[in-house]
């Protein structure tokens, strides 16, 4: 702990009970650590508002690349033909599935096995009572009798 060994720290201690007294040792102990405890929050703060600054100062730099890398790609890549933008509005327009869409496969109908539709319910489990006929719910004391 800082450097101080077991038996410094018991040289301070005896130091302390000398020089401050048995009676006000307590009292002297009590404001040293309240001194401790505003520094301790002084430089949790101060490292506190370092931090955010260091942080701003990376996504700054962090902004600033994506917008240069962001200019380089949309420089190399070519611009959009207005009238392929067009064509797919008046697609949509139509209810004509995308040019994507035209070229995957139908939906295939699969055959359900018999087995399994003989155990499926056809009807509904357990017995289904009006709301007016079910019974009323207890309420507990948060709720509130009615």
């Amino acid at each position: 702990m800082f450097g101080i060994a077991p038996d410094e720290m018991l040289l301070v201690v005896i130091v302390a009970i000398i020089v401050i007294g048995p009676k006000d040792l307590p009292l002297a102990l009590r404001t040293a650590g309240r001194w401790i405890g505003k520094i301790r929050r002084v430089s949790g703060h101060f490292r506190t508002g370092l931090e955010t600054m260091i942080r701003e100062a990376e996504m700054e730099e962090m902004e600033r690349k994506w917008k240069e890398q962001n200019a380089a790609i949309m420089a190399a890549s070519p611009a959009p033909d207005p009238a392929a933008g067009q064509t797919a509005i008046a697609a949509i327009d139509q209810n004509d599935p995308p040019p994507l869409m035209q070229s995957l496969p139908a939906p295939v109908a699969v055959p359900i096995d018999p087995e399994i539709a003989a155990v499926a319910p056809t009807e509904p489990v357990g017995e289904m009572l009006p709301i007016a006929e079910r019974p009323a719910r207890a309420r507990g004391p948060a709720e509130g009798a009615a």
